[in-house]
């Protein structure tokens, strides 16, 4: 008898923590983000930031930096004022004032919009002058974190991660660049390139303007590499509906007011830069299939390859007709969601 109820004890042990690992499970802590974007050249890093502000109201997600490659001081100031709307005017800035120009920004002015009263709609306690420089803040936000707790979504040139690399230690840290991203950073989720190669197709717009920023970023960097190609974003399109009706809950939206600035409804605008903060935050959703692991590289004229390799640092992400979909859906519904309450 002793030993059957033993058995009995140990089944009942036995269901009771399954019944543990299934339905009491912890949740996931957030993802932490540095958002390293070029603000100012096209409209999806405007909805890539109101997306990582609404998966930080869910818990998913914690923004702790963003850094510009883009050198207009007009893109810092869009991007407080951005945060600012969505409650939260203290998550640094950082600068680079000689990254690669490409033309003028077609939306950034939006961030100076004024009322009839000529108060700014979209107030930003924001100094170029005083801004933090990219590097020296991706140095000390990486210093502060945890071990390998950091995901940089690159949405931009590789310019800042490049010089991040070629960092030497300073105030913030003793270590160098490269062993500040391998102790502190888990994942680059990078939009970059075309995949699996880019043969007989221009370059790609993140890295044909940087090309040896690039080319450095990809010789040297420690860490995974997940990449959002161009046509991964081209495939998910931005609802014309949503721009036009989803962010009604307002008068003023920043968001709504830059795409139209951008290019207006009912234009759809390509998802490229969101698709890899999608990536980042819910990289088990099912909105992606994942490459076999391999490695990129990148040519003299910025032409991505990618080769399969056992071991190899670099994955890239695929879509299909049925994720492209469903991805669509969840990002207007999110990248249009109302701020936090306070």
């Amino acid at each position: 008898m002793k030993k059957i109820a033993a058995v009995f004890a140990a089944l009942f042990l036995l269901f009771n923590l399954s019944l543990f690992s299934a339905d009491c499970a912890l949740p996931k802590p957030p993802v932490k983000i540095v958002f390293d974007t070029d603000m100012g050249n096209d409209i999806d890093d405007a909805l890539a930031l109101s997306l990582i502000h609404s998966l930080w109201n869910r818990g998913a997600c914690e923004l702790l930096a963003v850094t510009l490659t883009h050198p207009s001081p007009d893109a810092g100031r869009f991007v407080v004022a951005l945060n600012t709307f969505y409650g939260r005017p203290d998550i640094p800035v950082g600068v680079t004032p000689d990254a690669p120009f490409t033309n003028e920004s077609k939306y950034l002015k939006v961030a100076s919009n004024k009322d009839a009263d000529g108060r700014l709609l979209y107030p930003a306690n924001y100094d170029p002058a005083r801004a933090p420089q990219s590097v020296a803040l991706l140095r000390r936000v990486l210093a502060a974190a945890g071990e390998r707790e950091v995901v940089i979504v690159q949405v931009g040139f590789s310019t800042n991660l490049a010089r991040l690399l070629d960092s030497g230690p300073d105030a913030a840290s003793p270590l160098t660049g490269v062993e500040l991203v391998r102790q502190k950073v888990k994942l680059l989720s990078i939009m970059a390139g075309r995949f699996p190669n880019n043969e007989g197709k221009s370059p790609e717009f993140n890295v044909k303007f940087d090309i040896p920023a690039a080319r450095k970023l990809v010789a040297g960097w420690p860490t995974q590499i997940v990449w959002s190609g161009w046509e991964v974003g081209n495939a998910v399109r931005y609802p014309a509906l949503s721009i036009d009706r989803d962010f009604a809950w307002v008068k003023h939206h920043p968001v709504q007011e830059a795409y139209q600035a951008y290019n207006p409804t009912p234009h759809e605008r390509p998802c490229w830069d969101l698709t890899s903060v999608a990536y980042a935050v819910w990289p088990d959703r099912g909105y992606f299939t994942l490459s076999p692991e391999g490695v990129v590289e990148i040519d003299a004229e910025g032409r991505t390859t990618f080769t399969g390799q056992k071991d190899g640092r670099d994955y890239y992400i695929k879509i299909n007709a049925t994720q492209s979909a469903r991805l669509r859906e969840a990002l207007a519904a999110h990248a249009s969601e109302p701020p936090q309450k306070k």
